[in-house]
């Protein structure tokens, strides 16, 4: 049987039949294919193609052995109930995938505790069972577009994303295919005798194989432009990748001249190792652009050929290029290798304190994980793939000598990796959920902190004297010091379409504050309901994840187009107007996109004209600063756990925020908006760091914590007192 994922292809020739499982060459090509991905991953940040070029040969190989069983189930004296089962195939899959995918899950799991800091266990851990039960993809995917799940950018799982691509395609390949077995089978008992000529199979299997493949095809070709972030990982959008590879398992032309099969193995080649330099992979795969290295694998599977040297039918040079003893021994560890190298760079680049490995640092990272993968190949796929049937059939008698023991030995082998396998697993599991609990049962209650140890903001308003002492909250219980409205479902989530109104402060109060807008409004109600129920005033809150008070009418999040957002503004703004607040609070500004410093958003312009022409004043917040350095996004409680300082976490002030507020320029044609910034409690002259007054600042990626907006209060009271005079006593 074919080997499937990375494992498709190893033999011991180069041959020309269909979805003939002897090709050298196409060994070779998996160990190119993988050299290309270590590399490109390794040194320089890029999509190479290699992963387009393992799912072209996994739909060659696979379903040509699909195709093989379901010929020969055909035969009148098959019983149909023992043709159609999927069972032992499955636990062929099972036995050649499972086994090493599981040593590198352990690994990681061992590796998360030693190298990462707490703050990224959990969501590893997430990683860990989605990848074990192949859903790899679509965790990552339904994340893509979910910025509080941001860490899974650098998670040490994410490349495992194609391997549940794989999985999810060879069983759902293989329950059709022997589905369409089974109703040949007995239509030709019943109906046609003539169904089940393997001419008659193979026609029906091309028709469906370019069916499919042409649906999965336009289907990720539309959905570019509507979420190519979840394009990326969709098994739909892939599907037509491994098709396109079962397509010629099916039927391939046999290309007579030697001169037009060289050309293909050249051009195809040239093709692979050049198409991650000028394709920018990342967002245009698995859209038509993937035709370039899913054509290029096509042409090199056309050009091998069985004919003696210096014959027509020889094997081009570029195939027996391939097909040589380097390339090939690459290709038999390409599976292993494959899962090893993206968790061993993951955590170089963390134990480094770096976000790149540099020359010296990428060539440790790949001989590592040519060392890792090396005996994993050898002492756990090959055993645990071997049939237990086979091996016994192919040494019936054991004499006692070393070379007849080898088949007992192998078999000894391979249960005991499997039980070694099956304990690690089951710890691991354990310890993943043990972690779980723990980090789901943390609250932070951080309302009764010395505010002469902990000064907050107040360090940098008041000059307040800053004690040698831990920040608090810890980077791991940070990521829970969250607004009551998070924890009290007052905030609509990026698939919730209604509008929960909350009320806050002082519920009997006669003056009304609207809380309005997206999560980084949000935050402010720490400190807005204090102050409410402090000074006798109501907030209600007005909320949806991820969505600023805007016009725009193909809002985005994270690059995402997001149109429940425009539709919730376009309902809860004549709902705000309509409760006739005495002011709005909201965002007035944001960071720019790809510039330093921040603005108003000409969308935001309407929507202060509505609140406006209604009569109700907006209290416009500048925005806060989101953590970014050269680099990129900073995940500030991770970057403090991993030992980083207040600065090293921190935000240079010239990249976050324009020298003075962008929103003062508009006051002249909104009369309306009474400006708040309290910028300087956030940076100083220079930088915007990640500890103020030995209190964590963010409690993720960029929205701050609940306990440092309570530092925050007494400063945004006094601008509040100052522009509305209701407020004052």
């Amino acid at each position: 049987m074919a080997q499937p994922v990375l494992d498709a292809g190893r033999s011991t020739s180069v041959t020309r039949t269909s979805a003939d499982s002897h090709r050298l060459d196409l060994n070779g090509l998996r160990g190119v294919a993988i050299m290309l991905v270590a590399c490109f991953h390794i040194w320089f940040g890029r999509v190479s193609g290699g992963v387009d070029v393992f799912l072209v040969l996994s739909g060659y190989f696979f379903v040509g052995s699909l195709l093989r069983q379901i010929t020969a189930a055909q035969d009148p004296a098959v019983r149909w109930w023992t043709a159609a089962t999927p069972v032992p195939r499955l636990i062929r899959l099972a036995r050649r995938l499972v086994p090493t995918l599981a040593v590198v899950l352990i690994a990681v799991v061992i590796g998360t505790v030693l190298v990462l800091p707490q703050t990224r266990w959990l969501a590893t851990g997430r990683e860990v069972v989605a990848s074990a039960l192949y859903y790899q993809n679509w965790y990552l995917a339904f994340n893509s577009q979910d910025y509080t799940a941001a860490s899974s950018v650098n998670s040490p799982l994410q490349h495992v994303w194609s391997m549940a691509v794989q999985g999810q395609f060879f069983v759902i390949t293989l329950v059709t295919a022997l589905g369409i077995g089974i109703l040949l089978k007995l239509g030709a008992r019943t109906v046609l005798p003539a169904l089940s000529h393997p001419v008659v199979l193979r026609v029906v299997a091309g028709i469906a194989i370019v069916g499919v493949a042409a649906i999965s095809l336009y289907w990720a070709t539309m959905r570019m432009s509507v979420n190519q972030p979840f394009n990326y990982y969709d098994t739909i959008a892939r599907s037509w990748e491994p098709l396109a590879g079962g397509l010629l398992a099916v039927w391939a032309p046999t290309i007579a001249r030697y001169w037009l099969r060289s050309a293909l193995a050249i051009g195809g080649l040239a093709l692979i190792l050049s198409s991650g330099w000028w394709i920018d992979g990342l967002s245009s795969y698995p859209g038509p652009w993937a035709l370039v290295p899913v054509l290029a694998t096509m042409a090199l599977i056309l050009s091998g050929s069985t004919g003696p040297t210096n014959t027509p039918n020889a094997p081009p040079r570029m195939n027996r290029l391939l097909a040589t003893a380097i390339p090939v021994w690459l290709g038999s560890i390409a599976y292993a290798l494959y899962l090893w190298h993206w968790p061993v760079l993951i955590f170089y680049l963390s134990w480094a304190n770096t976000d790149k490995a540099g020359a010296i640092g990428g060539l440790l990272v790949l001989a590592v994980s040519i060392a890792l993968a090396w005996p994993t190949y050898r002492f756990v796929e090959e055993p645990l793939r071997a049939s237990p049937t086979a091996t016994r059939s192919a040494h019936p008698v054991d004499t006692g000598t070393a070379g007849e023991r080898r088949p007992r030995q192998l078999m000894t082998q391979a249960r005991m990796t499997a039980a070694v396998l099956l304990v690690g697993v089951l710890v691991s599991g354990v310890a993943i959920e043990a972690w779980n609990r723990h980090v789901s049962n943390l609250r932070v209650d951080t309302t009764n902190l010395d505010p002469t140890v902990y000064p907050g903001a107040r360090a940098f308003l008041d000059g307040a004297p800053v004690a040698s002492v831990d920040p608090q909250p810890s980077p791991l219980e940070v990521g829970k010091d969250l607004p009551i409205t998070s924890f009290e479902g007052y905030i609509s989530d990026f698939t919730d379409p209604e509008v929960r109104v909350g009320t806050y402060g002082n519920p009997t109060a006669t003056r009304t504050i609207a809380l309005a807008g997206g999560s980084h409004a949000e935050f402010w109600i720490t400190a807005l309901d204090a102050l409410g129920k402090q000074n006798n005033f109501k907030v209600m809150t007005y909320l949806k994840m991820g969505c600023p008070l805007s016009t725009d009418p193909v809002p985005k999040q994270r690059g995402v187009p997001y149109p429940g957002c425009f539709d919730w503004v376009q309902r809860v703004m004549p709902q705000i107007i309509a409760d006739r607040p005495d002011a709005v609070f909201t965002n007035t500004t944001r960071p720019r996109d790809n510039a330093p410093g921040d603005w108003v958003p000409p969308t935001y312009l309407p929507i202060f004209a509505q609140f406006a022409a209604a009569g109700i004043p907006v209290l416009g917040m500048r925005d806060t600063v989101w953590p970014h350095n050269a680099d990129g996004p900073i995940d500030s409680p991770s970057c403090l756990a991993e030992g980083g300082s207040a600065d090293d976490c921190g935000t240079p002030r010239s990249m976050a925020l324009e020298p003075s507020n962008p929103t003062l320029a508009i006051l002249g044609t909104n009369p309306n908006i009474l400006p708040l910034d309290l910028s300087e409690g956030l940076c100083t002259k220079d930088m915007c760091p990640a500890v103020i007054g030995n209190t964590v600042v963010y409690n993720d990626w960029h929205h701050l914590s609940a306990t440092f907006v309570r530092s925050l209060a007494p400063e945004l009271w006094r601008q509040m007192n100052a522009s509305l005079p209701w407020l004052r006593p």
